[in-house]
């Protein structure tokens, strides 16, 4: 008589027949589970809105406050939010508290408006009109993860300059900050000349270490508060917050002669890579609509005007400079 049961597998376990012979092979092998233990914890916020969102910020034993003022420890571009908004500090049972510090347009944890409130991890916090932080206690793990998100987020894979997304969002701040502020600021537009020899001549793979070899060199040139970001392709773009026309041609000079003394090989050969320059400054707009499309525009016309004429060179709407300034009669 045929027995109903039915026979049930032993998983991680294949008998394989081999002369007769039964030999068992594990393809799990077998390892002592270990629990998660308590390690350390960081109390966090996760910008929620602008630039910066998906930014992780730790929150030390010293606290830390934010607002507008460049000496503050989370600089916010919000006009709503004040020079010195709120300070976010350890409290003496080992929590975290919130703190207004008489904003003008309040503190908010969730809905409620706040003076001095306890937080919790996965509150809310509101500062002005819209800008938003979530406060939440990370493991180590955590943290590392939702670092790396972030850089993935804003920089190239390749060259880890900034994006174009992230440029365009920094560009559109930069150029409201200094319109409020009325200061200067200028966009450099970079091109890498005849990377597309390079490329047919040794392979995309000498292209993309040249491209790298680049971007390492343009960030040793430029200040801390310039923002280097490729712009697509061979194209890298550089903004440079409270520099005015004449200071953004030094820092363009700077770094096309700091690219022209890259030593790079390809092949076994000796390969010489240079770049040109395109310079516009927001002051030379005046009053317009959408200033930091017209500053791009301007930047990149006159970076197509250095590479007709010559190559390896800064075009800055009225003089070449080859390593030294040639005047020119018209400008871009």
């Amino acid at each position: 008589m045929q027995s109903n049961r039915i026979s049930t597998p032993r998983i991680g376990i294949v008998e394989v027949a081999t002369n007769q012979v039964q030999v068992q092979r594990r393809d799990t092998p077998l390892r002592p589970s270990v629990p998660i233990s308590g390690g350390a914890y960081c109390a966090t916020l996760t910008v929620l809105t602008g630039v910066d969102a998906g930014r992780l910020v730790d929150i030390d034993e010293q606290g830390l406050v934010i607002g507008r003022a460049p000496d503050t420890d989370l600089v916010v571009e919000d006009e709503t939010v004040s020079r010195y908004h709120a300070r976010i500090s350890p409290d003496r049972e080992g929590g975290f508290t919130v703190e207004d510090l008489r904003s003008a347009n309040g503190t908010f944890v969730g809905a409620n408006r706040v003076t001095r409130s306890p937080l919790v991890t996965g509150d809310q916090i509101q500062l002005g009109r819209e800008y938003r932080l979530r406060f939440r206690i990370l493991d180590a793990t955590e943290e590392s993860l939702y670092r790396k998100l972030y850089q993935l987020s804003v920089h190239d894979p390749l060259t880890r300059a900034f994006n174009r997304r992230h440029l365009s969002d920094r560009l559109i701040a930069e150029v409201a900050h200094s319109q409020r502020s009325n200061t200067e600021m200028a966009v450099l537009m970079i091109d890498v000349d005849r990377l597309k020899h390079l490329n047919d001549t040794y392979g995309h793979l000498a292209g993309d270490r040249a491209l790298c070899g680049i971007v390492a060199a343009i960030s040793r040139s430029i200040r801390v508060d310039d923002i280097l970001a490729r712009y697509g392709g061979d194209e890298l773009t550089i903004v440079a917050p409270g520099t005015d026309h004449q200071e953004a041609t030094w820092l363009a000079e700077r770094v096309r002669r700091a690219v022209e003394g890259l030593r790079l090989s390809a092949g076994g050969r000796d390969v010489h890579i240079t770049i040109s320059i395109g310079v516009a400054s927001l002051r030379e707009l005046g009053q317009c609509e959408e200033p930091h499309i017209k500053l791009l525009s301007l930047a990149d016309e006159r970076l197509y005007h250095a590479k007709r004429s010559g190559r390896n060179s800064v075009f800055a709407g009225g003089s070449i400079l080859l390593g030294r300034t040639i005047p020119q009669a018209s400008s871009a």
